[in-house]
């Protein structure tokens, strides 16, 4: 007998069943459950446990209805999806329950479906050279810039040029503040950089800078005195040097291994480019018509850590004058993508079998484990009660699935670890 009463189609991915529960077993179960607080019930008058049965389910009823409906609904609504072979995303949704002792129970759940997906072209991606070689300019600028770590700053009478520090006093109104900079440093004001290329010691500048967004957008002034232009004198780079500043003994053995940092660093970023291009690609072969609920989660979840990236670096979020229906509508494409990415990827998996081998997962949970000075073990009871274990996998096998678009073949269990806690590569 079927339990579904009725299924209605809301939206292009959404369903609304209205599903019953028979009399009998919600009879039964109702018994079960009053006879579980009849054991534990104190009631005047009474010995623990010996209540009448009559007395415990009037004087608990609201708990026992709660309790009652609280294990039915589950089980029966897995009895709809299997009946009629749904393929939720998320879980459902309960939208009514009507329970009157004496009566079948009826609940109507919401549920997001996966979308029926036709995979077209998966081969032939237009993707980006794979440029992994590091120049000599970008050898010897990193090892500029280490030698820039260690270097000492002599003060010079000279005008202020690119890449001096510089000691300043700024003034707008009744502020006032002073200030060390390397001129031309990207973390400093531009228009302060400006200002003061050419001024010696003693001189001053004037320059206009716009603070605010929008219609609070202003244009503050501000002087600038120079107070001390100093510039840098590199240590020569030799042996002595390169064991001040490394573990290494000559310099051909720094100048190797910044080589192959700087190139596993632009391997990392060609993969990244090649994989956002194949994504991409992927995603304009095979428009869908998205799960709205599915990227209103994965919405959310954006905006939480976009709020939770602007604490770490010290916003006062209840201070702050965000708008965060802005911030959504800004973000609400990159979830978009998110979502038809993951879509299109679990489908190719599907359709190529493709699944994660067991040890694999196991090294990248002994990864956790080593990050968060835990065990295997522990680690993975911790997923699996939190429901982000199945997820982990999910991750794991959408990774797998890119690295076989790419052609990839794996020899490194270590990559697992980079895919912890990362979705494939969006824009």
């Amino acid at each position: 007998m079927s339990v579904v009463v009725s299924i209605e189609e809301t939206g292009p991915c959404r369903r609304e069943l209205k599903i019953e529960v028979p009399q009998p077993a919600v009879e039964a179960e109702a018994e079960r459950v009053t006879a579980e607080y009849r054991k534990r019930a104190n009631l005047p008058g009474f010995r623990k446990g010996k209540a009448p049965k009559a007395l415990v389910a009037k004087r608990f009823a609201a708990e026992i209805q709660e309790d009652v409906v609280e294990r039915l609904v589950p089980r029966y609504w897995h009895q709809a999806e299997a009946e009629k072979e749904l393929q939720p995303i998320l879980p459902p949704q309960l939208k009514l329950v009507d329970y009157e002792p004496g009566h079948p129970m009826t609940f109507v759940a919401v549920v997001e479906l996966r979308p029926e997906i036709e995979l077209g072209d998966l081969e032939d991606f237009d993707l980006p050279s794979a440029v992994t070689e590091p120049t000599e300019e970008e050898i010897e600028r990193h090892l500029t810039e280490m030698r820039r770590r260690v270097a000492d700053w002599k003060e010079v009478e000279r005008p202020a040029a690119q890449g001096d520090l510089v000691r300043v006093k700024i003034v707008s109104g009744d502020d006032e503040d002073e200030l060390s900079f390397e001129v031309g440093e990207p973390r400093v004001w531009e228009e302060l950089s400006v200002s003061v290329q050419g001024l010696e010691a003693g001189q001053k500048a004037s320059f206009e800078r716009t603070v605010g967004e929008g219609d609070e957008a202003e244009k503050k002034s501000y002087t600038v005195e120079v107070q001390k232009v100093e510039e840098i004198e590199l240590p020569e780079l030799d042996a002595e040097l390169v064991q001040k500043i490394s573990r290494f003994e000559t310099v051909e053995e720094l100048r190797g291994a910044v080589a192959e940092g700087i190139r596993g660093n632009l391997e990392k970023q060609a993969r990244r480019s090649r994989e956002q291009a194949l994504l991409r690609q992927l995603r304009e072969r095979h428009p869908l018509q998205l799960p709205e609920g599915v990227v209103d989660n994965e919405l959310e979840s954006q905006v939480r850590e976009y709020a939770h990236e602007l604490g770490h670096q010290g916003v006062d979020l209840e201070k702050a004058d965000i708008d965060w229906g802005q911030v959504g509508e800004q973000l609400r494409p990159r979830a978009e993508a998110a979502v038809h990415t993951r879509l299109l990827l679990d489908a190719i998996a599907d359709e190529r079998e493709i699944e994660v081998p067991e040890e694999n997962l196991e090294a990248l949970l002994a990864e956790l484990a080593r990050s968060r000075d835990s065990t295997p073990l522990a680690v993975r009871r911790e997923l699996d009660r939190s429901g982000r274990l199945a997820s982990l996998r999910q991750d794991l096998r959408r990774q797998e699935t890119v690295r076989e678009l790419l052609g990839e073949r794996r020899t490194d269990v270590q990559s697992e670890a980079d895919a912890a806690s990362d979705e494939p590569a969006e824009e």
